[in-house]
């Protein structure tokens, strides 16, 4: 019984103490379609070794963006994260350090937090940041329920180029606090078709750059058509390395910034976790989520970092704080701050400069080739309208080894996209990656 300890019984007094006749009751919530009429199709015993066997076996069915061709983006990034990154996380002081309920007890942790706000500030050109929030899309989610909160509107504009799963998660909370979200008609470049949806009903209006399918956008206009109405701007930033070579949404009239922050010092790990970056101008910082760590002195005069107007849901206020956002992903915000520390601006800037070089590269290649490339202006990512549909394409590269890009298809099933394919190409790609690319897209797609 070492994983079930309790017994019959014991689950028996616990249903009865809850009210329930069995445990199917506490799903009744959950659509009966969804559910599963039996038992998972697994052994029900097996030794440790047995499943180690059996699960590497799986593991072996993937293919590793470190073993192949790799092309993948569309809001997570593989770039090069020095060995050094992971040493230093690992320190017991880093590893052990989370939530600091006594927050000026962990005079490290809030001091890194500290550190990794300012260096949020100096990328976003925002005049303050918060300690993180899970990821880039529930960072975006806040930044819309801030926005209500300041304008007291009820209505959030969704670009046509912001990222599928940010606009459904989005629309998700949005939903559940009684919030409207109206989203406008997808586009690769997609300015011109914000514009015409900003009203003076309009809370916040939220465009990503670059956007979904790569289009690199000076948000200014839409930040003064949003401001002159009385709605706040809210840019998303899905590459973060794009901050280290564009301008940032702060010198655009960004309101609010939310940036997903893996593409520094946060590998691919399946999907997360990953780290939110949130920032915004000054004049908001009350309503700001999550965590805010403060620099102060204490009484003999020195140095020390504490939490401030920190009005989360388990702290003092509860229902009435700016967020129910209960943690920040603080290991994945270590790792962003020691890679920037390890790259500084040179180096950043350095990185950026090669991945927009390389994607240019590649896009030339691929002109030359004949395939139509559909964004106008990008940084180290764009998409290419194949004259088939891209789907099987990536699949039939994916038998070749090559990790060819997303098909924007896999994220959002619009009637005439169903040919673009998103391409990625980060300081990891090399030549030869790209000449088999090409070559695989001249074979199968043409």
């Amino acid at each position: 019984m070492r994983y079930l300890p309790l017994s019959a019984h014991d689950r028996a007094v616990m249903l009865d103490k809850i009210g329930v006749p069995d445990i199917d009751a506490l799903f009744v919530d959950v659509p009966q379609g969804a559910r599963r009429d039996g038992p998972v199709d697994l052994p029900k015993v097996a030794g440790e070794m047995e499943v180690e066997a059996q699960l590497n076996a799986f593991a072996a069915q993937n293919l590793s963006p470190s073993k192949a061709p790799f092309f993948v983006g569309a809001g997570a990034y593989r770039h090069h994260i020095p060995a050094t990154v992971d040493h230093i996380i690992q320190r017991s002081e880093f590893l052990t350090s989370y939530t600091p309920y006594q927050p000026e007890i962990a005079q490290g942790t809030l001091q890194v937090l500290f550190e990794f706000q300012s260096q949020v500030a100096r990328l976003t050109g925002m005049p303050v940041a918060n300690a993180s929030l899970y990821d880039g899309s529930t960072a975006a989610a806040e930044g819309v329920l801030m926005a209500t909160r300041v304008t007291r509107r009820g209505k959030a504009v969704l670009s046509g180029g912001l990222h599928p799963h940010y606009r459904e998660t989005v629309e998700t909370l949005a939903h559940a606090v009684g919030i409207a979200t109206e989203a406008c008609a997808v586009a690769v470049d997609d300015e011109a078709e914000v514009l015409k949806h900003i009203d003076a009903d309009t809370a916040c209006v939220v465009v990503q750059t670059p956007n979904v399918f790569g289009t690199a956008t000076d948000v200014t206009k839409i930040a003064e058509a949003a401001q002159a109405a009385g709605a706040l701007l809210i840019v998303v930033v899905t590459e973060a390395m794009s901050l280290g070579l564009l301008k940032s949404p702060g010198e655009m009239g960004a309101d609010v910034v939310a940036v997903e922050g893996q593409s520094i010092g946060v590998p691919l790990s399946f999907g997360g976790p990953y780290v939110g970056l949130f920032a915004a101008k000054e004049k908001y910082l009350r309503q700001m989520p999550g965590r805010l760590c403060g620099e102060t002195v204490d009484a003999d005069g020195e140095r020390g970092f504490v939490l401030t107007l920190s009005t989360r849901e388990q702290h003092l206020r509860r229902d009435k704080a700016t967020s129910n956002i209960c943690t920040n992903s603080g290991l994945c915000a270590l790792a962003f701050s020691i890679h920037m520390s390890l790259l500084g601006e040179t180096g950043l800037k350095r990185v950026a400069k090669l991945n927009y070089a390389r994607a240019h590269k590649l896009k030339d290649q691929l002109a030359d080739a004949g395939f139509a490339i559909v964004t106008p202006r990008f940084f180290n990512e764009f998409t290419v309208k194949l004259p088939v549909a891209a789907t099987p394409v990536v699949e039939a590269l994916a038998a070749k080894n090559i990790l060819g890009g997303v098909p924007f298809a896999r994220l959002q099933n619009e009637p005439g996209f169903e040919n673009h394919l998103i391409l990625a190409v980060t300081e990891t790609v090399s030549d030869a990656d790209m000449t088999a690319l090409v070559a695989a897209l001249k074979e199968i797609a043409q």
